[in-house]
């Protein structure tokens, strides 16, 4: 079976539903521009979605075929996202992680007030925090929308709001997708650039 490299994304439900699934699907987009195998998708545990209700999306990567689409769940991530970060207090957010893997957080608070929330943070090789609602200028909590998720057209530009800093910032420390692919396949291009730029990493 290929390698794949398996994304895990934490948001808030109903208010948080679209950007966290934009960001499976920017990051999917961004990697298949570099001619990755790739998938986007929820999870379904999730649902039904449940407003502000922790839940998940994720993406997978590959370079060859993904031959584990109808498995529901990444149980191995190596790159978590954090949309909401007061989401890191009380849950395993890195549950199935391989050590060695990389987290993202929206955030204003620094790394180490977050670190001393993760009693399992010796998964981690790389640490990102970056103020993605800074960047766009909102509450982080005001993407609410009823569209359809998996498999239905979006009504709006792919990464316009929290998911495009985010994916910026994580072009930092993943090479599964580069910052032009990124760029290149988001709405906020200028958001995407912003991210990448601010991002704070810290090597644990």
């Amino acid at each position: 079976m290929a390698d794949v490299f398996e994304v895990t994304i934490w948001a808030r439900g109903v208010t948080q539903d679209m950007e966290g699934r934009h960001l499976s699907l920017v990051i999917a987009n961004a990697a298949a521009k570099g001619g990755k195998f790739t998938q986007a998708w929820d999870n379904y545990a999730d649902l039904p979605d449940r407003v502000q209700v922790p839940l998940r999306k994720y993406a997978r990567i590959s370079d060859e075929e993904i031959e584990m689409r109808y498995l529901y769940e990444n149980n191995n991530p190596e790159l978590v996202f954090v949309m909401d970060d007061t989401i890191i207090k009380g849950i395993d957010i890195l549950r199935g992680m391989k050590k060695g893997g990389a987290l993202v957080v929206n955030t204003k608070r620094s790394a180490e007030e977050l670190l001393a929330l993760i009693p399992n943070k010796d998964l981690l090789k790389s640490f990102v925090t970056v103020d993605a609602t800074g960047i766009i200028g909102g509450s982080g909590l005001d993407s609410v929308d009823f569209m359809g998720s998996e498999g239905g057209t979006e009504a709006v530009s792919v990464a316009v709001g929290l998911a495009a800093p985010l994916v910026g910032a994580a072009t930092k420390v993943c090479d599964k997708f580069s910052l032009e692919n990124v760029v290149a396949s988001a709405g906020n291009k200028a958001g995407v650039k912003e991210g990448a730029k601010t991002a704070v990493v810290k090597s644990l």
